[in-house]
């Protein structure tokens, strides 16, 4: 029983010692292989936006970037000119002057003594307009049916409203405008009013009286056809009477 447990023992050993031997051949002595490149790993997430290609990085999207880029500068450049050339424009403009045609002669005083074009042509168009500089003074003009109390754009603070007064109808309608540019005045949209009246071939326009600066009212200046009892030259004139028509 004993020789059995020594022979045993002594294989036990022996299987040691040469396992033993074997690792430190393996960890000491035995060549090591070349280790086999790994594929090139696989992103997931889908192609990158940048590329790298030999040492430098390229940008698919590159060619796209500096168009939008260019556009964006073009844009930038022509907004910049278009203010300066706004604000050279108003530089030169002290005073700008809107005409409200509501009468015939506001045609007369806009193509016969300003020497203003309309546009459109046509004479039955529901809304006509023309501007023009003279000095300083820039002067637009608007006419026809649809040029109603609020429904367009004032686009001064000094208007000359062109009315009607021959007649009470006429009257009536005058005294619309002249209450809607009253408002103006009140919420200091517009600054000055100047009236051209078509009046009354008896010359009785004393309805217009309350509505002139000088009774309390807001109209800085009065133009009126035929003769007109409180024409004084310097707030009230008479318009030429070869125009009225």
């Amino acid at each position: 029983m004993r020789g059995a447990r020594k022979r045993l023992c002594s294989a036990l050993i022996v299987a040691y010692g040469l396992f033993s031997l074997y690792a430190a051949y393996t960890v000491f002595l035995r060549p090591r292989r070349t280790a086999a490149p790994r594929p090139p790993h696989r992103d997931r997430r889908g192609p990158r936006d940048h590329v790298a290609v030999g040492n430098e990085e390229w940008n698919p999207w590159e060619g796209e970037e500096k168009s939008e880029l260019l556009a964006s500068q073009q844009r930038y450049e022509a907004n910049l000119k278009m203010i300066k050339n706004a604000r050279s424009h108003l530089e030169q403009t002290s005073l700008r002057v809107q005409i409200w045609g509501k009468a015939a002669i506001g045609l007369y005083l806009w193509q016969h003594i300003f020497g203003g074009h309309l546009q459109p042509d046509d004479v039955s168009a529901q809304w006509r307009e023309g501007s023009q500089k003279a000095g300083k003074t820039y002067f637009s003009f608007i006419t026809g049916p649809s040029v109603v109390p609020g429904y367009f754009s004032v686009e001064a603070e000094n208007v000359v409203l062109v009315l009607n007064g021959r007649e009470k109808a006429k009257i009536t309608y005058a005294t619309q405008w002249l209450h809607y540019a009253q408002t103006l005045i009140q919420t200091h949209k517009i600054q000055h009013v100047a009236v051209v009246l078509l009046g009354n071939e008896q010359c009785s326009n004393e309805w217009i009286q309350p509505y002139l600066k000088r009774h309390g009212g807001f109209v800085n200046l009065l133009f009126v056809t035929y003769d007109y009892a409180l024409v004084n030259e310097e707030d009230i004139f008479q318009w030429p009477l070869g125009v009225a028509t």
